[in-house]
């Protein structure tokens, strides 16, 4: 091994430390909690699975997925997403359960970065699928635990932003026809990576006469509370858009039934990059996180791709970024340290086994083996010493 690989890893990839660590242990319990009082069981999968299903079905870039191959010779994936897993589950094991399924998960997905530009490559996230719920109340009790879940963790400012990609499709489809799909996908990949500079320079450039073009320009306008139902009208009078509308509509209507209705906001030029998507679909932001906190939608065409004809619509939050978002100042240590010499040893570990038997966390240290009391004690939430010079709390 070169010796300039030995204190390096592979691209992406990251160690976490004990106080994050502790931190992610303490959010995912409390997620973990949340989604369970809403009647979500949790499940697994395996971390690897193969190409042909779940890596093209997961609708992650091609470049993005770690490949392997078996002893078989069959391509395999580390898992991108735990979406396309769990609808092989649903659509095999447990196509015979009563729906609607509410099911749960907490595990680590991974993407390939092509440069090291921050970004992981091994991620963990919790969720849910709400799978067999094809109604406006099913969308609005995935964002309502949503809501409640992040409420559980510690966040308290936050923002969950919700579009619907039917209205998206049909407003282009509206406005610049079928004949050219490549510049409707254009336009959408702009509206996507939020480069609305980019997106205003496309349309200004279209040999569309004016009014046209000002359908186009007013589409990054719907942004906001409520009122963009209402304004959508103006720029889109089809069915289907009309449709997406009374979705959107009747969604909200139910989310203030669940007093969560302060922490949404609409954009109706919200897309994914993941096209199993169909209908609603959202994102989660915190103020002073550069990137998205948690995603999740309505994807009714994924089901079916592992020949079961059922809705499903869910929620994924990135746990690494929940944790950066709550920003504690704490360390994350609750630990309590015990401080002996030979003649307190006997005290001290019965007092350590007590402590413990509280359901605290109780290191029991030899203070000979201690090079620098004062740091070891600031590493700790409360450090008591007993030892032959008396015993105190410090």
């Amino acid at each position: 091994m070169a010796k300039r690989l030995m204190f390096e890893k592979p691209l992406g990839m990251r160690d976490t430390l004990p106080f994050f660590y502790n931190q992610k242990k303490q959010a995912r319990e409390l997620l973990t909690e949340e989604i369970s009082n809403f009647g979500y069981m949790f499940m697994d999968t395996p971390i690897l699975e193969y190409y042909e299903t779940v890596g093209e079905a997961s609708a992650t870039l091609d470049q993005q997925l770690f490949k392997l191959l078996d002893q078989q010779g069959h391509s395999l994936v580390l898992r991108p997403d735990m979406t396309a897993p769990i609808a092989r589950v649903a659509a095999s094991q447990l196509k015979r359960a009563e729906f609607p399924l509410r099911l749960a998960y907490d595990g680590p997905v991974f993407r390939a970065q092509q440069t090291e530009g921050g970004k992981p490559a091994q991620f963990e996230q919790v969720g849910t699928e709400l799978i067999g719920d094809h109604s406006s109340y099913g969308d609005a009790e995935v964002i309502a635990l949503l809501i409640r879940s992040l409420q559980r963790a510690g966040l308290q400012d936050f923002q969950i932003t919700i579009g619907h990609v039917g209205y998206v499709r049909c407003f282009f489809k509206e406005i610049l026809g079928d004949d050219d799909p490549a510049l409707t996908e254009e336009l959408m990949s702009y509206l996507y990576r939020k480069n609305h500079v980019g997106y205003q320079e496309a349309v200004k450039a279209l040999p569309l006469h004016d009014e046209a073009k000002r359908a186009l320009m007013g589409l990054l306008k719907l942004r906001g509370e409520d009122e963009v139902f209402d304004q959508s009208k103006s720029l889109a009078r089809n069915q289907e858009c009309l449709q997406a509308i009374n979705e959107l509509k009747q969604l909200y209507k139910i989310l203030k039934q669940y007093q969560v209705e302060q922490y949404v906001s609409f954009d109706l030029n919200l897309i994914s990059h993941m096209d199993y998507y169909t209908g609603i679909l959202f994102e989660g932001y915190a103020p002073n996180l550069g990137s998205l906190l948690c995603n999740g939608g309505r994807y009714d065409q994924l089901l079916p791709s592992f020949q079961l004809n059922a809705s499903a619509t869910g929620f994924a939050i990135h746990l690494e970024r929940l944790v950066e978002a709550l920003a504690k100042q704490s360390n994350g240590d609750e630990r309590i340290g015990i401080l002996v010499d030979d003649d307190t040893f006997a005290d001290g570990l019965k007092q350590a086994q007590d402590l413990r038997q509280e359901g605290k966390s109780v290191l029991l240290q030899h203070v000979d083996q201690v090079p620098d009391l004062q740091q070891f004690k600031a590493e700790l939430v409360e450090a008591i010493y007993l030892t032959t010079g008396g015993g105190h709390d410090a």
